[in-house]
């Protein structure tokens, strides 16, 4: 790899994904935008370590959030969601319907890291309230989750603007931000080269909170939309660690695309 830990860090939790991470091991997963329970089913059999809900861009709520982390429930896949917007509340909802982290979205300095970390984190650690909810059983649980969700609960903040890029090394730095995820397309959109992904500044860009999170020891997350072996095994290769792979939108159009393709080509031959 180009990048990496010199050596991984052992934590307490129970978050697999997160131990995964500070292990300095990838960890593979994936994205829904569908907001049905059957696509969380679906995906949650196939092996990824975790499954993320877009409630930024797409119409899923806090209720189809719950379906899906359902759907989730057994197939072993730990249920994540990029919440709407950096806000106490969105935070504080997904995680009380048993989100085990949060990716958060156009977090663009060390400010917005902190008030991340804060929302998603009980006192001493932040302002997170409590009550009785799914993620804690209703109640049954109540004693157990508040005193090990801190430590369970994995916050990954977004990169997404030429500002969040130059203030790389401060949001890093925050405690409590386990990683870093790069949304390419408004990183791209960021810099004027909207799609451009391949553009030099984007390159740099990447290069540059690869180094951030390597000097961290935070892991550096990336969205790999098309999900060939040359782009994976580049991501991989580059010091990428929180990968996600594709989207159920982009599996169902790329999968209709090819069954038409070939029923076509067959057809047309006859």
């Amino acid at each position: 790899m180009e990048q990496g830990r010199e050596e991984p860090v052992s934590i307490n939790t129970r978050n697999l994904v997160k131990k995964k991470l500070y292990e300095g091991k990838v960890s593979l997963g994936s994205w829904i935008q569908i907001g049905h329970p059957v696509i969380a089913e679906i995906l949650g059999s196939v092996g990824f370590d975790w499954i993320a809900a877009d409630m930024e861009h797409t119409d899923i709520g806090i209720r189809e959030f719950t379906e899906l982390a359902r759907g989730l429930a057994g197939k072993g896949p730990i249920p994540f969601a990029r919440v709407r917007e950096n806000d106490t509340l969105a935070i504080r909802q997904v995680l009380d319907a048993g989100a085990w982290g949060v990716i958060v979205p156009l977090v663009s300095s060390a400010e917005d890291a902190k008030r991340a970390v804060q929302a998603a984190k009980f006192p001493p650690e932040g302002i997170r309230g409590t009550a009785f909810f799914r993620a804690n059983q209703y109640g049954r649980m109540f004693d157990e989750y508040v005193q090990r969700a801190n430590e369970d609960i994995l916050v990954i903040v977004m990169i997404e603007t030429s500002k969040a890029v130059e203030e790389i090394d401060a949001i890093v730095a925050v405690d409590g931000v386990d990683g870093v995820f790069i949304g390419p397309y408004d990183l791209s959109l960021s810099y004027g080269i909207p799609g451009q992904l391949s553009d030099r500044r984007m390159v740099e860009a990447k290069k540059k909170i690869l180094n951030a999170c390597a000097g961290a020891r935070k892991a550096a997350g990336l969205h790999q939309v098309d999900c060939t072996a040359e782009s994976i095994t580049d991501a991989v290769d580059s010091g990428f660690t929180f990968i996600a792979l594709g989207m159920d939108t982009v599996f169902i159009d790329s999968s209709a695309r090819s069954a038409i393709a070939i029923a076509q080509r067959k057809t047309d031959a006859n």
